[in-house]
């Protein structure tokens, strides 16, 4: 009989599925930071996450270079403390391939979604984006005003929350668990951007509450990174559930009547 594919696998082939040992994966990205409504960082982020020193937010527009699949990548992210530990919880990070989506959100819990994302540059002037459902919610557009100096290796934390959904409907199957995802970052090129972020209103992607008092620092650069995740804690699945509207479109929208016009 010819080998059935969705057969179980051997131990070799299970092996070198997970083998690592990947080159390094070089992204060029606008990465926009500034402070928000103190309130409404605190009022984003799910027990037991804490508001961290200063009301932040930070929003990453990638091209990511995979060999023969080029990926865009972005995330919008507010600055948290879990307990000593500081670093950023995202609220959503769009991906446009599926591929991208199903192993960050699976294994540890990234808030992924399909989306758009686009990265672009001509002469000094750059804009980015992040859009979804026709919408592009974010924009960062500047001018490029010349070059930073290289920063070292940074370690950045990002805290996750990794659950499913009940089979019968409320609340969860398990606990859900807090994660804390360690990125070794690299850079090799930065320029300073002069520039804005424009939110738009959105009713799948609500940023446009996390408004820009005041913008910090536009940057448009080339970087490497490697991640690692653990389990922190588990999470009191009652304190979680109000939240969990985060990850996932509403629902309701599986009832909608398709667009006018569109023939459906």
């Amino acid at each position: 009989m010819a080998r059935v594919r969705y057969g179980a696998r051997t131990e070799a082939e299970i092996a070198a599925a997970r083998a690592t040992g990947l080159p390094d994966v070089w992204s060029t990205g606008v990465v926009a930071v500034w402070e928000s409504d103190p309130d409404a960082v605190a009022a984003v982020l799910p027990p037991p996450l804490k508001p961290a020193g200063r009301p932040l937010v930070r929003v990453t527009v990638s091209r990511v270079r995979l060999p023969g699949y080029p990926l865009g990548a972005g995330s919008f992210a507010v600055a948290a403390a879990h307990g000593a530990v500081e670093g950023w919880y995202p609220l959503v990070m769009p991906m446009t391939h599926e591929r991208a989506l199903t192993g960050g959100r699976e294994v540890f819990g990234e808030p992924k979604k399909l989306g758009e994302v686009t990265v672009a540059r001509e002469g000094d002037r750059v804009r980015a984006t992040l859009a979804r459902h026709g919408v592009d919610f974010v924009e960062v557009r500047g001018t490029v005003d010349g070059p930073l100096p290289l920063p070292g290796p940074a370690r950045r934390t990002d805290f996750y929350f990794k659950f499913l959904p009940a089979v019968d409907g409320p609340g969860f199957d398990g606990d859900p668990v807090l994660v804390h995802c360690v990125r070794d970052e690299r850079v090799r090129r930065l320029e300073r951007v002069s520039g804005e972020v424009i939110l738009r209103e959105s009713a799948y992607d609500p940023v446009a509450d996390l408004p820009v008092l005041r913008l910090l620092e536009v940057t448009l650069g080339e970087k490497t990174s490697d991640q690692r995740g653990r389990v922190a804690e588990r999470v009191d699945p009652q304190t979680l559930l109000p939240y969990v509207h985060q990850r996932y479109d509403d629902p309701r929208q599986i009832v909608d009547a398709p667009p006018e016009g569109s023939g459906a």
